[in-house]
């Protein structure tokens, strides 16, 4: 369960996890070795996944964002298992998500250009049948965040606080 002070560390971490404990520990009220342990508790509990670097995509020549929708008429286990560890396989797929609704998956590709999002989907369907593909190619990124909001942890901690 979280209270607030881990809501308030999560919030800092989310903004940058370089900030060295002892600065986050001053800024939520707490000193250096309870901070730290709040930390190592948020991990060992599986709150905090991993600590990432967020890179510049223009910088590594990721700069051009594709939203791919597909459709597919095959729903057995096993084209879902080739289906999934074929798109594994591309770095280029930076999200994977199966949907609900008209669309069965939803995939958000980086790529460097038009001409390299068309040789990965030219590997991508050599490698699975597919229905049905859309692509969408972003025009101007408005926002992008990896900060979850935090509202709905303390609303889920209240709910089984009440239970």
């Amino acid at each position: 369960m979280l209270d607030d002070m881990d809501i308030k560390i999560l919030r800092i971490l989310q903004q940058d996890c370089t900030r060295p404990v002892a600065d986050i520990g001053k800024e939520v009220g707490l000193s250096t070795t309870p901070c730290w342990r709040r930390i190592q508790k948020l991990e060992e509990a599986g709150v905090i996944e991993r600590r990432v670097a967020l890179l510049n995509p223009d910088a590594v020549n990721a700069g051009v964002t594709v939203i791919v929708s597909i459709k597919t008429d095959q729903h057995s286990v096993a084209w879902l298992e080739k289906f999934h560890g074929a798109v594994a396989d591309f770095p280029e797929v930076v999200e994977f998500y199966r949907m609900a609704g008209d669309i069965d998956y939803l995939l958000r590709v980086v790529v460097p250009d038009i001409a390299a999002y068309d040789a990965f989907y030219k590997k991508l369907i050599e490698r699975i049948e597919i229905a049905k593909v859309s692509s969408a190619f972003a025009m101007e990124q408005i926002k992008c965040t990896t900060e979850l909001p935090l509202e709905f942890a303390r609303a889920r901690t209240n709910a089984r606080e009440k239970a």
